[in-house]
């Protein structure tokens, strides 16, 4: 190893644990939102030994994140197992390793691509570390690294950042006029483990291409790969065009609202033109309260000025697209640092039904902006002829303000309750933050027990909820338990919560609303009984449930309200829904029978019967 390349190692090692540091403000912290189902509910990932069947067991195990996060998921398991049972800490620390070790390789991502570009060795020694030490310590990656499950998003970032490297190496290896053919198949292998921990790494030819347009242009010593190499990736494109034409769009397009949302196609293409904007408004202007970490108050466009702020996103986006492409042979690191943060949203920002923002999605996307953004600095400093010790001076400002800033920020990641607090203070139409804020409270006063110490504070922070997000049903349905433990619970706050009910879009969270009370009841919660039937029986009217959610409310109605009659329609509405052939009808009755109920045993036999000589007789 030559000297310039021992220094360069030794630097990009201390900026990744210079940034992996910041983050230790932000443990221990706690599970939150998504990291609930897919790890403190996910028993599959619950290791209590380590040997070869029990990781066969993690590994092949259907995920409710999708079947394509294996690796990611074995290692939820395996900080289960180290750290004794669900420990954020364990698993947070996990991740913020994994940060510190795709900051130092992305300082060599960027020594690569500063040297393609000419820059001057003795530049590139120091401005590859700091312009990833700029991606790694921004506060925008706070929640990437500390929110447990976003090592889905983190670790697909990692091995696309190497496969990256591996395809630069291969790539001036034929410019030299070598073959390149190792490091081309260790690209590939390097991309299928980043397909292993989250789907949108299939974006690599799209990261690549961008390399191609910019630095590379398709350069290679043997005319016959160069030709060969435009022919790949033109079929490529033209492939991936008609993928999305014919497979994409017609799989996802919905002129009408999408399942559980209330926003359609176009109007979801709307929207993410302010929410690109507004992404590079919070990564040029780093302050945490413009990252509040949920977005559930953001309203979707419902036309090209609804808001006025709508068109001129559009016109800043696609002119930003249009100076890349014009610019990318005298400014290729510029160019390409757009090329990249586009290329990145092109899935989430794209037809697919997901939500609307989430911060997580600009972990790649921000390096992008680094390169663009550091490109425009270096061109501005050289053009104003600025003196060498003013640039390193504002460049180690700048820097400084993104460590401390990050530092800020993660601190109020300690705890779900101070999570909880930024949150609701920075989004106050957030049902979310404030429905986090009340649990939080809840939790830590003792949980559903009379007498919790934290009870008047919860009950505070779920009436602002209510109040100041009035399209959801978490807050005020959480708001009657907590006032029920306290005994003083209305009327008038099951006639807000009822009329809700009636009138909000049913999204995924409002259908949980009722289901509050079920598990509060079940907890020893004593609810007003006829409102709680009352919901359940407006939840049925308003929304499709799945068969294995109506059939917990049919036993529970059945079981724990003591009301078999009531529970009936909810579980015919289960069965169906189900398989023809399914034995489960039988079951049911059987149950009936138990409890002495022949009446409704007939009933779910009857039922059975008449499926079964339905789907015989010809049709």
């Amino acid at each position: 190893m030559s000297a310039p390349t021992g220094r360069f190692l030794v630097s990009s090692i201390v900026i990744a644990l210079i940034a992996g540091l910041l983050f230790i403000a932000g443990l221990p912290g706690g599970f939150v939102f998504d990291d609930i189902p897919s790890i403190v509910n996910n028993s599959a990932i619950h290791l209590s030994r380590l040997d070869g069947d029990a990781l066969l067991n993690v590994v092949t195990t259907r995920q409710i994140s999708g079947d394509m996060r294996t690796l990611p998921t074995l290692t939820f398991a395996l900080d289960f197992w180290r750290g004794g049972g669900l420990e954020p800490a364990t698993f947070k620390t996990t991740n913020i390793v994994l940060h510190a070790l795709t900051a130092c390789v992305l300082a060599w991502l960027f020594r690569s691509l500063l040297l393609l570009a000419r820059v001057p060795a003795t530049r590139v020694t120091w401005l590859a570390p700091a312009l990833a030490f700029a991606w790694a310590a921004h506060p925008l990656q706070v929640s990437s690294v500390l929110y447990v499950v976003q090592r889905f998003q983190t670790m697909g970032t990692l091995f696309l950042l190497l496969a990256l490297c591996t395809y630069v190496t291969a790539r001036k290896t034929q410019i030299e006029g070598g073959r390149g053919s190792t490091g081309l198949l260790l690209t590939g292998l390097l991309w299928a483990l980043a397909l292993g921990c989250k789907e949108d790494s299939i974006l690599l030819p799209a990261y690549t291409l961008a390399l191609e347009l910019t630095l590379l242009r398709f350069a290679a010593n043997d005319a016959g790969v160069a030709k060969r190499l435009r022919l790949v990736y033109l079929m490529g494109a033209w492939s991936g065009i008609v993928i999305f034409l014919f497979y994409v769009i017609p799989r996802h397009w919905s002129w009408e609202p999408y399942a559980a949302r209330d926003f359609s196609t176009p109007e979801r293409l709307l929207t993410q033109a302010r929410v690109l904007c507004m992404y590079l408004g919070q990564i040029l202007l780093p302050l945490p309260q413009h990252m509040p970490f949920y977005y559930d108050w953001l309203q979707p466009s419902r036309g090209i000025l609804q808001p006025w702020t709508t068109l001129p996103s559009i016109i800043l986006l696609v002119a930003l697209l249009a100076t890349a492409w014009w610019q990318r042979a005298r400014a290729p690191l510029f160019s390409l640092g757009v090329f990249i943060f586009f290329g990145a949203h092109a899935i989430t920002s794209n037809v697919v039904g997901l939500e609307l923002a989430f911060e997580h999605r600009n972990h790649l996307a921000l390096i992008g902006v680094v390169l663009a953004v550091g490109s425009l600095l270096a061109s501005i400093t050289q053009r104003w002829l600025v003196r060498p010790a003013i640039k390193e001076g504002m460049y180690s400002g700048l820097l400084l303000v993104l460590a401390c800033t990050t530092i800020v920020r993660a601190y109020d990641w300690r705890s779900n309750l101070t999570l909880a607090h930024a949150s609701a203070e920075s989004s106050p139409a957030s049902a979310r933050a404030w429905f986090q804020l009340c649990v939080s409270h809840f939790q830590a006063g003792g949980g559903a027990v009379y007498g919790n110490t934290q009870l008047d504070e919860a009950i505070a922070a779920c009436e602002k909820g209510s109040m100041l997000a009035p399209e959801a049903l978490n807050n005020p349905g959480l708001l009657i338990v907590l006032k029920t433990l306290r005994g003083d619970d209305t009327s008038r706050d099951w006639a807000l919560f009822q009329q809700r009910l009636k009138t909000v879009r049913m999204s995924w969270e409002n259908k949980r609303g009722p289901v509050i009370f079920m598990e509060h009841m079940q907890n020893g919660v004593k609810l007003d009984k006829d409102q709680v039937l009352k919901t359940l029986a407006t939840l049925r009217q308003r929304t499709t449930i799945g068969p294995h959610e109506i059939v917990a409310m049919g036993y529970f109605v059945m079981t724990d309200m003591k009301e078999p009659d009531l529970s009936l329609p909810y579980f015919i509405d289960a069965i169906n829904a189900i398989p023809v052939n399914d034995p489960y009808p039988y079951r049911l009755a059987g149950e009936f029978r138990a409890i002495g109920r022949p009446d409704l045993a007939a009933q779910m036999e009857q039922l059975a019967h008449a499926r079964s000589s339905s789907a015989l007789a010809p049709h």
